[in-house]
């Protein structure tokens, strides 16, 4: 029988805890403390995964993911992950549970976790550094990343190349020769609690401006329409010259629009706008067909589910994957107009 975390902790004479903490790295453990685990895992051949695979015997088939709402619901586009794990779910003959938890919310999770109703969690909306994902594997269950944290190590995870986003974001604006180039991005709140798509974004977009020589002009916006429209309506004021907006918030879209109209700018011909990872739904919600670029929502959804299944099953955690973005172009980006 595989080793567990407990016979660990038992062979290092250290707690339970201290076993999780020096494989999370969430509290400090001593050095001469971490030699003793170190060498307990390698006389007894445990891996981070080993509680999982121990479980496999006894299995639930449900798989749970876990949603931190950042002040908005589950929209369109993060529906489709959910959707393309619930059919990867199926085809494995697993059921798949929603938790509504979110990452300032440990306790919650905890308490989920410890019921053992899941054999594994699929962790959504990762930030940076996620103490979820410690709360899940000190439970004894596997653990996916749809995203990832800084540095994910050995979990299985997949996410959006956001970097890779806003360099095709901006990339498109400037051939058609655009230079003041704004971003919108999602709220300062994601931003600082280290919400990964948003940072990496604002990362990219930054990257990708001063590869060009342009100033970059990157505004946080929460996630709603009255906010797209006072950022762009602070954006006209502070940029009046402002020909291109690249917006990452999907709510916020439609205040875009609306701002844009009331201030007599029109799109393409006076202002373009392109929108970064938004479901096709999204994009045809828009008053007018919408230059996107499309996640792989879909996918990334099914690629988590088969790997937490892969872990759960007792094999390593197959490697990251970081999908890209298509961009798909349409009636809302044009010639940069000739002042």
């Amino acid at each position: 029988m595989a080793a567990t975390m407990q016979d660990v902790a038992d062979l290092a004479q250290v707690s339970l805890s201290t076993v999780s903490y020096a494989l999370s790295g969430k509290r400090p453990v001593g050095a001469e403390t971490r030699v003793r685990i170190e060498s307990a895992m390698a006389e007894l051949g445990f891996r981070r995964h080993a509680a999982a695979r121990a479980l496999a015997s006894r299995r639930t088939h449900v798989l749970a993911v876990a949603y931190p709402v950042y002040g908005v619901a589950l929209g369109a586009t993060l529906n489709e992950i959910v959707a393309g794990a619930a059919a990867a779910a199926r085809a494995a003959e697993y059921e798949l549970v929603l938790w509504p938890v979110s990452s300032v919310e440990p306790e919650m999770l905890h308490e989920l976790a410890g019921q053992r109703t899941a054999d594994g969690v699929v962790l959504m909306e990762v930030a940076l550094d996620d103490p979820r994902i410690a709360v899940v594997e000190t439970a004894g269950l596997a653990c996916a990343l749809i995203g990832r944290t800084e540095d994910p190590g050995d979990h299985v995870w997949v996410d959006i190349d956001f970097e890779d986003a806003l360099e095709q974001s901006v990339a498109h604006l400037v051939e058609l020769g655009h230079r003041d180039i704004a971003f919108i991005n999602r709220s300062q709140a994601s931003l600082d609690a280290g919400y990964g798509p948003v940072v990496r974004a604002q990362r990219g977009y930054e990257r990708a401006m001063a590869a060009r020589g342009l100033r970059p002009l990157a505004v946080p916006c929460d996630v709603t329409p009255p906010a797209g429209r006072r950022a762009v309506q602070r954006l006209l004021a502070d940029v009046p010259d402002i020909t291109g907006v690249i917006v990452m918030n999907e709510l916020a879209l439609f205040g875009v629009a609306g701002a844009l109209r009331e201030a007599g700018r029109s799109v393409p011909r006076d202002v373009s706008v392109i929108a970064v990872a938004v479901a096709h739904e999204i994009s045809e919600m828009y008053e007018r067909p919408l230059t996107y670029l499309a996640p792989p929502g879909p996918e990334q959804g099914a690629r988590a589910i088969r790997g937490l299944l892969e872990v759960l099953d007792g094999h390593p955690a197959p490697a990251g994957a970081n999908l890209p973005c298509v961009l798909h172009v349409r009636e809302t980006t044009g010639p940069a107009p000739r002042h």
